[in-house]
């Protein structure tokens, strides 16, 4: 049986591990009141073995004289009665209710149990304040959500009267608020959703529509800004439905960057203030508006069901504390005393939470899943796939690791005998490609298996699925599926060299896998991880088109990888040249080598994943106006100056004028990567850290751990002084280091990654932040931003 400090530890919510009742704490002073009445109750040593002869005989005479003295069990009750706490509930100004414990002579005489139950009480009242907090939250987002689904239903009914008036075939629906019942529906297949049309203008001939929205709005709140133009007004004086009135959509794609941008051009140059009684909604925004709705919803229904789950293990955890306490005192019933005030107490008695999650239940059945209850529930409740992969696993690994070493060992017997200079420049470094990305999976499902154990929330973090994320198995499972692929195709390549077949014949073989790599990762199909095949694709589009999209972390987080595969790209752009050009035919590996094209290419795969996360820096400046993504900025512009010069060095490795460039800008380039490492993205070398240097909040239990990170971070990071290292070697030993350096880069990256998302995870245990909070479309005139 699990104790239930473990499964309290597994089923709590990490990002309000604080706020949970400290009952580790609450245990141990339990403990130390047992001690102390055994202590009490000890016997002298002298008198042990007399006493404990005697002991049974003394027990019951004197519960003999007990009884006598107090007349029976009338007494007995009254004396139980005495020993028990009375908890008393005071207010407090701002009207929250605060516990204090008043002990009863008998236990007030024990320091142990006041100790207990102060901390007890503290416990209760911070459970209670952290509840009320996030329920007012909730609620307070309950209500916006209302204004926000009111005016969308207001808006699109209006709009389907006025094309039904049009005499086009589309139909309208009803207006509903977030806690009334409606016909209406925003699903996919919506009215508006539907229409052919990308505008609706509003100075039509009959305005009445226009009044109808404008009544609608100003019933829940929202008064819509007044053009002073007199033209722009409607009948009865009021205003048309204008520009004043704001749809807020985020500009986290390139066609909304470049909207938006062209929209506030156009309002502060081009339009004339005459024609401001015009008006244009935008079928788009519209379904834009929707989506950001429903998401909305989607959220709040998972923070309240977060804080259903807060409330249940609280519970749970005071019952059984106070069990164990009852169980020490030998049930003098004060825990049971206590446990009826607790069960009194906000965030057990109130039911605003479960009572909202019915209504968001019924309504976005009603507005966002046609009344299909079974369809809402998959978006609301997503399914957590049980980890049935584990036999796969395991034949997977145990098959590709004999696959590997046999293919390590025969390409090495081959490469040690019979390699060739046109396999080392063209062949290879298809391989070598798809192996260092395997490594990079390897890498990734560490990282999992990590995270998932010390209890970091990265599905949170990375804004991902629970349903479709990957677990560590299946990180494990596909690294260890395309390994072996690749060093099959690695070994059958060899040995039919090796058994006289020409090299035409079987170079085809690597141009078969890359194909096929290319084919499963864009299949539309829904096989072979789908959704995170199409999610990867979709974070690399982010990257490759920075800064037209808003940047999220995993999109940041995703271009930092690939600034430690600057040698897979290189290795692509062989790759490309090779079967581009036609040199897997001709075998004429000058094609590429030679060519002004692919040497000056050389330049921009270096300089692009770094260019990349520059322009991602930008982009979050621009947002967030914080100065710190400028200071990160700086970081990845040294980076690209260093890899340019590494790149000139490499080819002309005579020079001493680029030796010295490029040894002055890596310097610069590391210390300023390290700086940021340890300080910004670790969070670490806090020199008034009570951990020393260090931080304040640990994830891992043994610090020394840090300590060893920190040293391994550095030595991985200098491994670019062996570019500087000209030793006589050949090429195969200088191709084998190239790759170990690669490989070390990305072991570096792995490492990396944990206390990367180790701090952003502290940050949102620090900040109690559990759930996101979705943009919402409409905005208030007098708002600002």
């Amino acid at each position: 049986m699990v104790k239930f400090s473990k499964e309290l530890e597994a089923q709590l919510i990490p990002e309000w591990k604080d706020a949970f009742v400290n009952y580790w704490l609450l245990k141990k002073q339990v403990k130390k009141i047992k001690l102390s009445r055994k202590l009490k109750r000890a016997p002298d040593s002298n008198r042990g073995l007399r006493r404990s002869i005697l002991h049974p005989i003394g027990l019951f005479l004197n519960r003999l004289t007990v009884q006598s003295r107090n007349g029976g069990g009338d007494d007995n009750r009254k004396i139980v009665d005495q020993v028990k706490c009375r908890a008393i509930d005071e207010a407090e100004e701002d009207g929250e209710e605060i516990v204090e414990t008043e002990l009863a002579q008998l236990f007030s005489e024990e320091d142990e149990v006041k100790v207990f139950f102060q901390i007890l009480d503290d416990e209760l009242n911070k459970v209670n304040q952290f509840y009320t907090t996030k329920e007012t939250e909730v609620l307070e987002r309950g209500e916006l959500l209302h204004k926000q689904l009111q005016i969308l239903l207001d808006i699109k009914r209006v709009l389907g009267d006025r094309r039904r008036k049009k005499s086009y075939s589309f139909g309208g629906g009803g207006v509903s608020g977030l806690f009334s019942r409606s016909n209406s529906s925003l699903s996919g297949n919506s009215d508006f959703s539907e229409s052919q049309h990308s505008d609706e203008y509003c100075d039509s001939p009959d305005s009445r529509g226009d009044d109808d929205i404008i009544t609608a709005l100003e019933k829940n709140g929202i008064n819509l800004q007044v053009n002073n133009n007199t033209a722009a007004k409607g009948k009865k004086g009021k205003p048309k439905l204008g520009m004043a009135m704001r749809i807020d959509i985020p500009a986290t794609t390139p066609v909304r960057t470049i909207a938006t941008v062209t929209a506030a051009l156009w309002e502060d140059l081009v339009n004339n203030p005459k024609k401001g009684g015009e008006c244009r909604i935008n079928r788009h925004k519209i379904q834009c508006a929707e989506k950001m709705i429903r998401g909305a919803f989607v959220e709040l229904y998972r923070g309240l069901g977060l804080l259903k789950t807060y409330s249940s293990l609280n519970i749970v955890a005071f019952t059984k504390i106070l069990k164990k306490f009852d169980k020490v005192t030998h049930g003098q019933a004060c825990g049971s005393s206590y446990l009826k005030v607790v069960k009194r107490s906000h965030f057990i008695s109130s039911d605003k939470v479960v009572r909202l999650m019915d209504e968001v239940e019924s309504l976005f059945t009603q507005h966002f899943a046609n009344s299909d209850r079974k369809k809402a529930m998959k978006f609301l409740r997503p399914q957590h796939p049980n980890d049935s992969h584990m036999v796969t696993f395991f034949v997977g690994l145990f098959t590709g690791s004999f696959v590997t070493l046999f293919g390590v060992y025969a390409t090495l017997a081959h490469l040690s005998g019979m390699y060739s200079y046109d396999y080392l420049e063209m062949v290879y470094p298809v391989f070598s490609m798809f192996a260092l990305l395997s490594l990079h999976l390897f890498m990734y499902g560490c990282n999992l298996f990590a995270w998932k154990s010390t209890r970091i929330n990265h599905n949170f973090i990375f804004d991902f699925q629970a349903s479709t994320a990957l677990k560590y198995r299946d990180a494990f499972l596909i690294c260890t599926c395309l390994m072996t692929a690749v060093v099959s195709a690695m070994v059958i390549h060899l040995i039919l060299v090796s058994t006289g077949f020409a090299p035409r014949q079987v170079d085809f073989i690597p141009g078969i896998l890359f194909l096929s790599f290319v084919a499963i990762l864009i299949c539309p199909l829904n096989v072979f991880y789908r959704p995170t095949r199409f999610s990867f694709l979709g974070i690399i589009r982010n990257i490759v088109c920075s800064p037209f999209y808003k940047v999220l972390l995993v999109d940041f987080f995703m271009a930092d990888q690939l600034t430690s595969q600057v040698p897979l790209l290189r290795h692509m752009e062989s790759a490309s040249c090779y079967f581009l050009a036609g040199s897997f035919q001709t075998h004429r590996y000058e094609t590429c080598k030679s060519g002004k094209l692919y040497r000056e290419l050389a330049y921009a795969i270096s300089f692009a994943p770094y260019y990349w996360r520059a322009m991602q820096c930008v982009r979050r400046w621009l947002d967030e106006c914080n100065i710190d993504h400028l200071i990160n900025l700086g970081k990845y512009v040294s980076a690209m100056v260093a890899a340019g010069a590494r790149v000139t060095y490499a080819r002309e490795p005579s020079s001493q004028l680029w030796m010295s460039i490029m040894l002055v800008s890596s310097v610069v380039a590391t210390v300023y990567q390290l700086y940021w490492d340890f300080i910004k993205d670790w969070g670490l070398l806090n020199p008034k850290s009570r951990n020393r240097w260090l931080r304040d909040d640990l994830v891992l239990k043994n610090k020394y751990i840090y300590y060893a990170s920190i040293a391994l971070n550095v030595v991985l990071r200098v491994a670019w002084v062996e570019t500087m290292m000209r030793f006589s070697i050949g090429l195969l030993e200088s191709r084998l280091i190239d790759f170990l350096l690669a490989s070390l880069e990305v072991i570096r990256r792995g490492h990396w990654n944990y206390y990367r998302l180790e701090n952003e995870h502290l940050n949102n245990v620090g900040k109690l932040r559990a759930v996101k909070t979705a943009p919402l479309p409409f905005r208030e005139p007098d708002s600002d931003g």
